[in-house]
C-alpha cells in the first residue's frame, strides 16, 4: 500500500475514533484503513522528530516513509504494545542510519580532495562513523549478561519495557534499571562517537 503524501487531499477517516491498540489489531489483520489512520495520526510527529535531528526536510521525509512502509510490510509479524513508542523508536534507528550515511559521504568527499599537511578531521569523522557498529558491539560485550539482553531487545528489536519484562521474567523496574545502566556504560565506551551516541541516548 503506498504511503499518502502529506499534501494530498484529506480522505475520510473511518477509524479516527479507535485507540492505538485497536488500530494495531486491525493493521495486523491487513486493514488499509487502520494503516491510513496510523499514518494520519503520527506522520507529522515523526517528521518533526526526524527534522530536528537531521535538519533536512528530504531526509526527514525519507525517515517517515521508511518507518511507515516497514510498519505496513511487517504488519502481520509485529507485536506492538505501545504504537507511539514503537514508531518513535523505529524512527531513531532510521535517523542514526541517516547520520552515519552523511558522515560516511563527507569522509568520501574528503578522501577525493588533495591531502593537506594538517590532519584531515573529515576523514577521521568518516572512519569514526564506519567503526561505530564495531565499537557498539564491543561495548555491548562488556555489559553484564542481563543488561546486554535487555538492551538488545529494546534497541535492536524495538521491544517495549513490558514486553522485555515478560520475555525475561523481570519486573518493569528491573528492565528500566538495566536500560539505564547499559546507556551509561555505552556512553563511556562510545565517547569517540559523540554525535551518534547522543542521538542513540535521546
Amino acid at each position: 500500500m503506498p504511503l499518502f503524501a502529506s499534501s494530498a487531499p484529506r480522505v475520510p477517516r473511518p477509524l479516527a475514533g479507535h485507540d492505538d491498540a485497536a488500530l494495531v489489531r486491525a493493521l495486523g489483520a491487513g486493514s488499509e484503513a487502520a494503516f491510513a489512520e496510523i499514518y494520519e495520526r503520527y506522520w507529522y510527529e515523526l517528521y518533526v522528530v526526524a527534522y530536528r535531528k537531521l535538519g533536512a526536510p528530504e531526509l526527514a521525509e525519507e525517515v517517515v516513509h521508511d518507518v511507515l512502509a516497514a510498519l505496513w510490510q511487517r504488519r502481520a509479524q509485529l507485536a506492538i504494545d505501545y504504537l507511539k513508542a514503537y514508531l518513535l523508536g523505529a524512527a531513531r534507528y532510521r535517523i542514526i542510519d541517516a547520520l552515519r550515511a552523511r558522515l560516511a559521504h563527507a569522509g568520501y568527499l574528503d578522501q577525493q580532495r588533495p591531502r593537506q599537511a594538517a590532519a584531515d578531521h573529515g576523514t577521521e569523522d568518516a572512519l569514526a562513523a564506519s567503526d561505530l557498529s564495531a565499537a557498539l558491539l564491543a561495548g555491548l560485550r562488556q555489559l553484564p549478561a542481563h543488561t546486554q539482553a535487555v538492551f538488545r531487545l529494546s534497541r535492536f528489536e524495538h521491544r517495549s519495557v513490558p514486553e522485555i519484562a515478560s520475555r525475561l521474567r523481570l519486573s518493569p523496574k528491573t528492565v528500566e534499571y538495566h536500560l539505564t545502566r547499559a546507556l551509561k556504560l555505552l556512553r563511556v565506551s562510545l565517547r569517540d562517537f559523540v554525535l551518534l551516541a547522543l542521538v542513540w541516548l535521546w
